[in-house]
């Protein structure tokens, strides 16, 4: 009598062993859509931030430079030569709005036109090496001139499986990973998180570098921040069908009520 007990509850047993199952497989999947998901579970996390390169300057650049003295027709005299650059209004974000304005875009050969001195080599440099440059070529002419230096194109584009995938112009020139999958309205949920392609063009190299953003080790990685006219790029996952979405609803409705009904027949019998 026992034995026959046992085998006519099997057959609710097994309907909530598979649910288990799918519960545990569902929480699983879950866990991959958590950022940096194996960091402790501890109320604050410390971790030392790694040095960040400052960017330099690249050919396709272009660059605000103002003059200042203390002689205003010189300022006028080198802030003039400068290139209205309507690429800014191309690769900036359309949500942003568009951004104009003045600018020195350095050549191929790593030159920039500069009024008064004529060409002037910055490839390679950072912006704080090139005002020293530009000091020093232009303090032949004026008195202890002030010189400011900015990226008129730092930009990011973030591709793939992101909600917003578009090119954005940074106006702070500092940006990281987490921020840039911000502006593109961050992951879908058929993005790979564990598996983002970063990919940098520098001093005529081109680096693919793949992250994990379930990785909390990702945080000291030095690909981390990112440089002006990096691209990020979201693989899909293998279910990126939308249909299987309304699957897995249908099916997970269906073992719902299996549930209940081996829970039902568990009392009954």
């Amino acid at each position: 009598m026992q034995h026959t007990r046992l085998i006519r509850r099997s057959p609710a047993t097994l309907i909530i062993s598979v649910m288990v199952l799918l519960f545990a497989s569902s929480c699983g999947s879950r866990q991959k859509m958590v950022y940096f998901n194996n960091l402790p579970d501890t109320a604050i996390y410390h971790t030392s931030i790694p040095a960040i390169a400052e960017p330099t300057i690249q050919p396709g650049d272009v660059l605000r430079i103002k003059v200042n003295s203390l002689n205003p027709e010189t300022n006028r005299l080198f802030n003039a030569g400068t290139l209205q650059t309507a690429e800014e209004s191309r690769y900036s974000s359309a949500e942003e709005g568009n951004v104009s304005g003045e600018g020195y875009l350095v050549n191929a050969d790593g030159f920039i036109s500069f009024p008064v001195i004529g060409q002037i080599q910055l490839e390679g440099l950072t912006r704080d090496q090139a005002r020293v440059k530009l000091v020093g070529l232009v303090g032949e002419y004026v008195k202890e001139p002030i010189i400011n230096i900015r990226f008129s194109n730092f930009r990011i584009t973030v591709v793939g499986e992101v909600k917003r995938p578009a090119t954005f112009t940074v106006p702070n020139e500092r940006i990281n990973i987490i921020e840039a999958l911000g502006l593109a309205g961050d992951l879908t949920e058929f993005g790979k998180r564990e598996n983002v392609l970063l990919i940098r063009e520098s001093e005529g190299q081109r680096t693919l570098v793949r992250l994990n953003l379930n990785d909390k080790e990702t945080l000291n990685s030095p690909y981390f921040f990112l440089r002006q006219n990096d691209v990020l790029y979201v693989e899909p996952t293998q279910y990126r069908d939308p249909s299987g979405d309304r699957t897995l609803r249908i099916l997970t409705a269906v073992f719902s009520g299996l549930t209940a009904l081996g829970l039902f027949l568990q009392r009954i019998i």
